[in-house]
């Protein structure tokens, strides 16, 4: 598909010295997601950005950043991040581990300034520009590390920051034991941090939309192939879920329903295919058809030991309807709440740490209260979504896709109040804000 038809000229900000010193938004925000190999450093970018942010705004009394992002940019960028600390807020009163809980919830401040900075890194065409190829190139650099992994056993980047680390600190970045274990692709992020697959799904809409727009069809078949090669091999299922639903919002754009029911169909023959010659496939595969035992511990088996963890999810949930367990107090309040107790768990030693699984999340540690503020978050999102133009919805796509796919709710997931993939989940959504609500206007 051609770029050129969906170009939009922009409309100048009222103050080009004001908005220029935003000009390095997309500079914090491509370093915060290149630095995911090492969290230290990348929550380093994310303070350093919030920072910046409230220095730029201090330093034009708030207008530099007015005449930046749209009115309702600011607004809905802020709901947004409320419908997110407030849950945590509310639940902090009676958390059972009131202390972390309390000074999670001071820490989470720290996020609204970075989303406005996020925001402010796709309010411009020059901007967003950057922002969007950078994403783009970023993940095809983790495919194709990815895939350097599957051919000679080792993954270039993670080599490269296992030696850096060691040279600095004497310390290898994982445990020798870590790495013995290690039954899945890990890629860049390495055997001691096994999200390859959720987070290559979750930014995979990057890559696919810029090659969308600057290639061909076959082009972006390709793509989403190696991506799905890389997203299969990593091994989790519910990023299998989460890239499914990628490829549906994308290939219906790209190919059509004819086009896209044909990819579909080649990537079940594809599947069948790796479950014959590929050990991890063939794995989770296996444990998925456990399900179909019909008894409660084939099903548990197939989750992964989901469903003790639901189960206890559900208990919390009735003990604490209001407002939670508290943040991240999940694994705290488990013991009480396990189904079978002193059993060997699925999942190794030790209390779960969150419910896998965004609804019963937020139940579990927020309560009824939380799942209202985030479903008025959704709300308000979905209702700018509905009443942008289109082309305002054209210019947003890939961070919607991501985020769509992101926080789809039938599905298992990471930890949306840990530190890592709560501000993954924020990040999206402020790009998702900020280039749907940006000043760009339509062509006469």
């Amino acid at each position: 598909m051609s770029s050129n038809a969906n170009t939009i000229p922009s409309e100048s900000p009222a103050n080009p010295v004001a908005a220029s010193g935003w000009r390095w938004a997309p500079a914090f925000v491509l370093a915060f997601v290149a630095l995911f190999p090492a969290p230290g450093y990348a929550e380093g970018i994310l303070v350093l950005g919030s920072l910046f942010a409230i220095a730029r705004l201090l330093m034009t009394k708030f207008r530099g950043g007015a005449e930046l992002l749209s009115g309702p940019a600011w607004a809905l960028t802020s709901v947004l991040f409320f419908a997110y600390w407030l849950p945590q807020f509310f639940s902090s009163f009676d958390a059972i581990n009131s202390a972390g809980a309390i000074t999670k919830v001071l820490k989470g401040l720290r996020y609204l300034p970075f989303l406005w900075l996020a925001a402010s890194a796709v309010a411009t065409p020059r901007n967003r520009d950057v922002t969007f190829k950078g994403l783009a190139i970023i993940v095809g650099i983790w495919v194709l590390d990815a895939l350097a992994q599957v051919l000679f056993g080792t993954s270039p980047v993670f080599w490269g920051i296992d030696a850096l680390k060691l040279v600095i600190d004497g310390h290898r970045m994982c445990t020798p034991e870590e790495t013995a274990a290690l039954d899945r692709l890990s890629g860049f992020l390495g055997p001691c941090n096994l999200k390859l697959g959720q987070v290559v799904a979750s930014f995979s809409p990057f890559l696919l939309f810029f090659v969308s727009q600057r290639g061909t069809k076959i082009a972006w078949i390709i793509a989403a192939a190696l991506i799905g090669v890389v997203i299969l091999l990593a091994g989790s299922r519910g990023s299998w879920i989460t890239y499914g639903i990628v490829l549906l919002l994308s290939g219906w754009r790209v190919l059509g329903a004819k086009g896209l029911l044909g990819i579909m169909l080649f990537g079940a023959l594809s599947l069948v295919a790796m479950y014959f010659t590929v050990p991890q496939v063939t794995q989770r595969v296996d444990r998925t058809l456990t399900a179909l035992t019909g008894d409660n511990d084939g099903v548990d088996n197939a989750l992964s030991g989901r469903g003790r963890i639901w189960s206890a999810a559900g208990c919390m949930i009735a003990e604490h309807p209001i407002n939670g367990v508290g943040i991240r107090g999940f694994r705290d309040a488990f013991t009480q709440c396990d189904p079978e107790p002193g059993s060997l768990e699925e999942w190794g030693e030790g209390p779960a740490f969150h419910a896998h699984q965004i609804v019963l999340e937020i139940l579990s540690e927020t309560g009824i209260l939380g799942l209202i503020l985030w479903l008025m978050g959704a709300a308000m999102a979905i209702r700018a979504w509905r009443y942008a133009p289109a082309y305002a919805k054209q210019r947003s796509l890939p961070a919607m896709w991501a985020l769509v796919a992101t926080v789809f709710p039938l599905n298992t997931s990471l930890a949306f109040y840990s530190t890592f993939w709560g501000s993954v989940t924020l990040l999206l959504s402020a790009l998702f804000v900020g280039a749907l609500l940006a000043r760009d206007q339509e062509s006469a």
